[in-house]
């Protein structure tokens, strides 16, 4: 494949290339990168005008115009919905006397799971296309490019294209082949089985779960969820970032591949949590709740996710950014990887020393925590 043979080009959106191409190239095992939960965001305004993500795909052709690979880009006029944290950067630049703002961010907006960000047929397709991406900075004179929530078997690629590496810390359950939560359970001390099933029995009086998908979601569940989506999102970000058409749309194109949880107390709705499956993982994303009860929010965000993956035979639980407290519920540590180009070189030599100290730091967090999870000692 030579480079003569290939041209790359921004599209306005991912819903102007055909869905079975975009597909062909991001697989079917993460569903953040698949047409339809991109083009939901598009569609539902989610991202857009007015929202700081304007779609930009760049694409990869030859040609004959056939797609050869893509990057799910944006360019971004702030740093909210990225949960890799680039603020004091920005700050930083801008006293400087440079404009941060736009960049480019390389991702699956407002989700922080790891998955593909160099969607490609062929990893000849890597280069070209990162290649692109930081030509596209010089051209037009923006600060850099961020691809956040990177798989691991892909950061290789960005590094042989000079890429800055940066990692952080998420909580993930593993499943070890368990046929049952009891199975989990007992891989635990005895404290901390005690105090997961005491969670359980607490936050369950009183109250019934519904777990649905596919066409068993109904516009009465996305009424109620809605609600409880809100509550969270103005408490955490001030405004929520997905609009309710976003919802229905998720519920009309991809509800094989949901499954929402929703907590019933005298017959009325009052908590729910939403989650994607993919092909190997489960991925809590979105909670929120009307009442305060007692270890409702761990029951349905990560007991529940752990007892459907194990139905489902999925090797892992996403349960979502940041969140300390998941570790005495069984969710490792594991590390994350963002990888990042910065187009003025003095700037570009700050944020690498930058990195670099932190990578320290967070290897020392990761073994602290480490030391500190709930499961037995196996002699």
């Amino acid at each position: 494949m030579a480079d003569s043979e290939l041209r790359a080009r921004i599209s306005g959106s991912v819903g102007e290339i055909a869905k079975a191409d975009w597909d062909r190239l991001a697989g079917t095992d993460n569903p953040f990168v698949c047409h339809d939960f991109l083009t939901i965001l598009e569609e539902s305004s989610s991202v857009g005008p007015g929202t700081g993500w304007q779609p930009a795909p760049i694409i990869l052709e030859d040609d004959a115009g056939h797609l050869l690979g893509a990057l799910p880009s944006y360019l971004k006029g702030h740093s909210q919905g990225e949960y890799v944290f680039d603020h004091a950067w920005a700050d930083a630049y801008e006293r400087a006397g440079g404009d941060y703002y736009p960049k480019l961010q390389i991702a699956a907006p407002f989700t922080p799971a790891t998955g593909p960000r160099l969607l490609m047929a062929d990893e000849r397709s890597a280069a070209p296309l990162l290649q692109s991406a930081m030509q596209l900075l010089v051209q037009n004179g923006w600060s850099g490019a961020h691809a956040t929530f990177v798989e691991p078997r892909q950061v290789e690629l960005f590094e042989q294209s000079g890429w800055l590496r940066r990692e952080d810390i998420q909580f993930h359950w593993s499943n070890r082949d368990f046929a049952s939560f009891d199975d989990f359970l007992a891989t635990l001390t005895s404290r901390k089985r005690k105090d997961l099933r005491k969670e359980r029995r607490t936050a369950n009086a009183g109250i019934s779960v519904k777990a649905l998908s596919g066409d068993d979601i109904k516009p009465e569940h996305w009424d109620a969820f809605w609600l409880f989506y809100q509550d969270t999102g103005a408490r955490k970000w001030g405004t929520p970032y997905l609009t309710r058409e976003a919802f229905e749309l998720f519920g009309e194109r991809m509800g094989e591949k949901l499954l929402l949880l929703l907590a019933y107390e005298h017959g009325l709705p009052i908590a729910g949590a939403l989650n994607f499956v993919g092909g190997e993982a489960l991925y809590g994303r979105y909670w929120g709740c009307l009442a305060d009860k007692p270890f409702l929010h761990f029951e349905l965000c990560y007991y529940r996710a752990i007892d459907a993956a194990i139905e489902r035979g999925l090797k892992r639980v996403e349960a979502g950014a940041q969140g300390g407290h998941k570790l005495a519920r069984g969710y490792e540590p594991v590390t994350t990887t963002s990888m990042h180009w910065i187009t003025d070189p003095g700037f570009r030599a700050a944020v690498a020393d930058f990195l670099e100290a932190e990578r320290h730091g967070l290897a020392m967090d990761r073994m602290h925590l480490s030391r500190h999870t709930p499961f037995r000692q196996i002699a």
